[in-house]
């Protein structure tokens, strides 16, 4: 297939850096046509989440049965799930997946705003991680999820045991969410690629100094699930999309008043010419 679907299980960012929009201007970019199912509605720009509304379970789930019923779906990824009850909805349309799943457990937006409830994290973790053939959190979901502090390499490998524990085939903990200060010191990045199996991988990138790192779990993570549906192994796909971050990191600029997005286009800025 030319463009393999790909699907985003995510809330709406009327801002455009994250969420849905950012799923698929990611989509796109990697070669995907991308589907969408809409588990929550923001009003939100690069300062601040001002508002959530949901819809119901039953829309999440019609929304999810429609596009499942009528594409060839290659990868999925859930972003921001909200509540007990979506996740629900969103566990059973996809019990019967042929498909990988890129699960980014979304938290807390960069802003502060809760984007999951708490009484939905222990329903987060029984029934979408033994779905998922990756996680991908950063640190403060990692250590939320696991239920411990991360002060140690030591402690971010017990964190990574304790998500595989949970049924996830495979854990990318991020690495940018760690002291922003200590990444710029040492001038680096690593996120770290561990399979239940045992076999690890880091991937390390040049720290960007930027304030534009709106949407980069949300970007990373689609990214990832577009490089699978087009048949890339996890390590292959983790490895292309962590370049595409990298690349949407160096070419952001400023756009708005508070953490602005990513820079989506920079390969198609690139091929015209113009970064």
């Amino acid at each position: 297939m030319a463009h393999p679907c790909a699907l985003t299980i995510a809330g709406s960012d009327s801002g455009g850096g994250a969420g849905i929009q950012a799923d698929l201007k990611t989509f796109m970019m990697q070669g995907c046509y991308g589907l969408s199912v809409i588990t929550a509605l923001t009003a939100q720009n690069t300062r601040a989440v001002t508002a959530i509304e949901a819809p119901t379970p039953g829309f999440v789930a019609e929304q999810l049965r429609a596009v499942h019923a009528d594409f060839p779906i290659q990868a999925a990824k859930t972003g921001m799930l909200f509540s007990e009850a979506i996740i629900t909805a969103v566990a059973d349309g996809l019990a019967d997946k042929n498909f990988p799943l890129v699960v980014d457990p979304v938290c807390v937006a960069q802003s502060g705003a809760r984007l999951l409830l708490a009484e939905a994290v222990e329903a987060l973790k029984a029934r979408m991680f033994p779905l998922a053939d990756l996680v991908t959190p950063n640190r403060h979901e990692a250590e939320l999820l696991a239920g411990m502090p991360i002060a140690s390499r030591e402690d971010a490998a017990a964190v990574i045991r304790r998500l595989l524990a949970l049924g996830a085939r495979a854990v990318l903990l991020k690495g940018g969410h760690f002291a922003v200060g200590e990444a710029a010191a040492i001038g680096f990045v690593a996120d770290r690629l561990v399979l239940a199996d045992g076999r690890e991988w880091e991937f390390v990138r040049p720290h960007v100094a930027t304030r534009n790192t709106h949407g980069t779990g949300c970007t990373l993570s689609a990214a990832i699930t577009a490089h699978l549906a087009l048949g890339k192994t996890l390590p292959e796909a983790v490895e292309a999309a962590r370049d595409y971050l990298q690349l949407a990191l160096e070419t952001a600029w400023d756009l708005g008043g508070g953490d602005g997005p990513v820079n989506h286009l920079a390969p198609y800025a690139r091929l015209l010419g113009q970064a």
